[in-house]
């Protein structure tokens, strides 16, 4: 099941806000217990063997986080933060690298486990409770209902955002939901509903054709590429929205997860900008560890970054796409800084399009011949310079691309805030649109799941 399904929409979610906002605000456990059975449910919808892995994650780590809270100061309190650790990344090994490291070493398995959804989001949930317990940042949770319910929670559930368990400590026992907040719950869910519904689509059908194609021409790689990188963008930014716009709605405060990434006139501000909670768990529980900027700097980054590429899928590629960057944010932390700060704004803005654009390449071919053909392509080596096909789809989405571009940055949401101020019935008419249309869309739509349900 997914947010931008009719069945959600019309089904899950109303019978969900009612059977949530029917109980009493004073009654929070039975809140709890009813956003917990619901979350498991959206979850099982999927797979439903895969709520007992979620389950087991789960209630290792609240069991063992009593222990680590229990002997904290003490040895026995690291030992059972290690086996809360290996059991967490036990888990994700096993289902989602296992085959991919055995292939490394040339041991080829027949039998893959599959890969349960949304597992690497909720195991980084945990682990951040688990060190976070150990750091004494955060209580044990000694509810296990409320624990569940932190990990299982469906608006973040499957596709992130990443919340760390001290951002919602204080939420999961009290949280007050008013007419205000519900309110600018809906006009975000609303907003990440059109995103998706609108612009990810029509742009990942686009993107699809072309980078799906032999790639026999420059314009067919850059094309495709772009529509890729709008796709990606609109696809995971719109899933933050929704799942912000839906804890608003239920009292959780969720951190934002974008910052119009594609306004950046560097590499460094571009990932300060995009998937954010990823970003800040890595360099909370990883880069600042191993030492930060304070010693072996350029091997920091780039383990990070190695990591980071692992994160994103069991395959080469993504390995490739995580040094690609973490060299690029060496080359410019000890080389290009100061050079890029002589240039006009617009050409930082360039420059860090062009290397992100590329980037988006080694990310959508796991496949290495593949990725060498649609490089060459991209750069303007082999092949033609535009073919019919391309250039027909260009013609027809020309038109659209300045609305991606617009709509990447904060233009539109700045028109929208003065035109409220003026009118505020604007924001109220723009959501009935949205929803219409989207509606419109969906049921001439087929299915059509977030990218990074993958990952």
């Amino acid at each position: 099941m997914v947010f931008s399904s009719l069945s959600f929409l019309v089904l899950f979610l109303p019978l969900f806000l009612f059977a949530y906002f029917i109980v009493p605000k004073k009654h929070i456990n039975i809140r709890n217990f009813v956003l917990l059975v619901f979350s498991l449910f959206f979850y099982a919808a999927g797979e439903p063997v895969w709520v007992l892995i979620l389950l087991f994650s789960a209630s290792t780590d609240c069991l063992l986080g009593l222990f680590i809270e229990k002997y904290r100061g003490q040895w026995h309190s690291r030992v059972f933060l290690v086996i809360s650790l290996c059991c967490s990344l036990g888990v994700l090994v096993l289902f989602k690298y296992m085959e991919f490291f055995l292939g490394l070493v040339g041991i080829h398995v027949t039998f893959s486990p599959g890969l349960p959804i949304g597992i690497s989001f909720y195991t980084f949930q945990t682990m951040s409770y688990s060190i976070d317990l150990y750091r004494g940042r955060v209580k044990a949770q000694r509810n296990p209902i409320a624990f569940l319910m932190y990990v299982s929670m469906f608006p973040m559930l499957v596709a992130g955002p990443i919340v760390r368990y001290a951002d919602v400590e204080t939420m999961l026992t009290q949280r007050e939901t008013n007419i205000s907040s519900i309110s600018r719950g809906v006009s975000r869910f609303v907003m990440g509903l059109g995103k998706k519904v609108i612009f990810a689509n029509h742009a990942g059908t686009v993107a699809s054709e072309l980078l799906s194609s032999p790639h026999t021409s420059t314009l067919t790689v850059w094309l495709g590429s772009i529509m890729f990188m709008f796709q990606i963008y609109f696809d995971f930014s719109s899933y933050s929205d929704m799942a912000i716009g839906l804890g608003k709605i239920i009292g959780f405060d969720i951190k934002e997860n974008f910052n119009y990434p594609y306004i950046s006139k560097s590499i460094t501000d571009f990932w300060r900008r995009w998937h954010i909670s990823l970003g800040t768990f890595f360099r909370e529980y990883l880069y600042i560890p191993l030492g930060g900027n304070r010693k072996h700097a350029v091997f920091n980054i780039m383990f990070v970054w190695l990591i980071t590429g692992l994160w994103h899928g069991a395959s080469i590629n993504f390995i490739i796409w995580g040094m690609y960057f973490g060299i690029a944010l060496l080359i410019e932390k000890y080389l290009l800084r100061n050079i890029l700060e002589k240039f006009p704004s617009y050409v930082g803005h360039a420059y860090c399009l062009l290397i992100v654009l590329y980037g988006w390449v080694l990310f959508y071919f796991t496949d290495l011949s593949e990725m060498a053909v649609a490089s060459a392509r991209f750069f303007g080596f082999g092949g033609t310079f535009a073919d019919y096909r391309a250039v027909e789809l260009l013609l027809a989405n020309l038109w659209i691309l300045p609305v991606f571009a617009i709509f990447s940055t904060r233009a539109p949401i700045r028109l929208l805030n003065s035109l409220n101020k003026r009118f505020p019935i604007t924001e109220p008419v723009l959501n009935f649109a949205l929803l219409c249309i989207s509606f419109i869309l969906l049921i001439g739509q087929t299915f059509t799941p977030f990218i990074y349900f993958q990952f």
